[in-house]
C-alpha cells in the first residue's frame, strides 16, 4: 500500500506513520456506519421468518451484496470528497485515509471498484431466488449509483440528493429486495418496515451533514443542511424519528395492543440522540453519528423481538 501524500492537503509525516494499513482501511470502510446496510436485511429476514418463507443463503447473500456496497461506497466517498476538496486537514468528522495521507488516492479508487464487483458477483448469485429482469435491475441501480453518489458530471450527494438515495438504498431497495428473494413477493408491512429503515439511516447521513456544514458549503457540496441551514436539519432529524415510528404501525399488532408501547421507548432514544445534535457542534457530533447508528440497531433488534420470539 503506498503512504504518498496528497498535494492539496498535506500531512505530516509523523501522522501517516503512525497509523497502520489494517486501521488506515478499516477507518475507511467507516463501520460505525454499517448499521445502515445490515439493519434492513436484519429486518426483512425477520419479516420473512414471521411468514415462515424465511431462506438462509440468500439471506446471508443479501447481507453480503448490502454490507459489500456500502463499504464499496464509503471507499469512494473517501476518493471523490477528497478530489473535489470536501475533505481537508481542517475536517472534524471522523478521519478520512486519502485526505490524511494514509491511502493513496489511486489505491483508494481501485479497492472501491473491487468491492463494489465484489458485491455484484455476490448478488449475480441471487438470480437463483427470483426474477432475474428485477433482480438485475437492481444491480445496475446499485452498480451506478455507489459512484454516482460523489462522482460524475451529476454528483447526487453534491447536488442535494443525498437524503432520497440513502431512503431508497438504505430503506426501500434493501428491506423489499431481501423479503422478495425469499418470500417471492412484497408485502404492504415490508413495505412500511423498509420506509422506517430507510428514515433512520437518513438520520445519521443529517448527521454527517449537519457536522461538516462550513466544509461542504465550501467545496459546493449542496447538501439539505447547506441549503437550509442547521436548524432544518435538525428538525428533519426529529421529523424522520417520529415517521419511522409511525411507518411502524403494522408491528404494532405482532405481540398485543400495547407492542407500541415499545417504540415509543426506541423514540425516547431518539430523542435524547436529537437534543444532543441540537447543542453539539464540530468533533463532538461524531459521538451523536454512533449514537444515531446505535439507534438503528435498537429499532432493528426490538422489531426483531416482537417477528420472532
Amino acid at each position: 500500500m503506498s503512504t504518498e501524500r496528497p498535494l492539496s492537503s498535506p500531512t505530516p509525516p509523523s501522522a501517516v506513520a503512525s497509523v497502520s494499513p489494517l486501521k488506515a482501511w478499516i477507518t475507511a470502510a467507516r463501520p460505525h456506519t454499517l448499521a445502515a446496510s445490515a439493519c434492513p436485511v436484519v429486518a426483512a429476514s425477520a419479516l420473512a421468518w414471521r411468514a415462515d418463507t424465511f431462506r438462509f443463503v440468500p439471506a446471508a447473500l443479501c447481507l453480503l451484496v448490502a454490507v459489500l456496497a456500502q463499504v464499496a461506497a464509503n471507499l469512494s466517498n473517501d476518493y471523490f470528497d477528497y478530489k473535489k476538496g470536501a475533505d481537508t486537514d481542517r475536517r472534524v468528522g471522523h478521519q478520512r485515509a486519502v485526505a490524511s495521507g494514509w491511502i493513496a488516492p489511486q489505491t483508494m479508487l481501485r479497492a472501491s471498484l473491487v468491492t463494489l464487483g465484489l458485491a455484484l458477483i455476490c448478488g449475480l448469485f441471487l438470480l437463483a431466488y427470483g426474477n432475474p429482469v428485477l433482480l438485475l435491475g437492481a444491480g445496475v441501480a446499485i452498480a451506478l449509483c455507489v459512484p454516482a453518489y460523489t462522482a460524475g458530471p451529476y454528483p447526487l450527494a453534491y447536488r442535494g440528493w443525498g437524503d432520497v438515495c440513502v431512503l431508497l438504498f438504505y430503506g426501500v431497495i434493501p428491506v423489499c429486495l431481501t423479503y422478495y428473494v425469499q418470500a417471492g413477493t412484497v408485502t404492504a408491512t415490508t413495505a412500511w418496515i423498509s420506509v422506517a429503515l430507510g428514515l433512520l439511516s437518513v438520520n445519521i447521513l443529517l448527521v454527517n451533514n449537519v457536522r461538516d456544514q462550513e466544509q461542504d458549503a465550501a467545496a459546493g457540496k449542496r447538501t439539505t443542511v447547506v441549503r437550509f441551514g442547521r436548524r432544518f436539519g435538525t428538525t428533519l432529524y426529529l421529523v424522520c424519528a417520529v415517521l419511522a415510528v409511525a411507518c411502524s404501525w403494522p408491528a404494532y399488532f405482532y405481540r398485543g395492543a400495547y407492542t407500541w408501547l415499545l417504540f415509543l421507548i426506541f423514540l425516547a432514544f431518539e430523542l435524547v440522540t436529537w437534543h444532543d445534535l441540537r447543542r453539539l457542534s464540530g468533533s463532538d457530533l461524531n459521538r451523536v453519528l454512533g449514537l444515531t447508528a446505535r439507534n438503528i440497531w435498537i429499532y432493528t433488534l426490538l422489531l426483531v423481538s416482537l417477528l420472532v420470539f
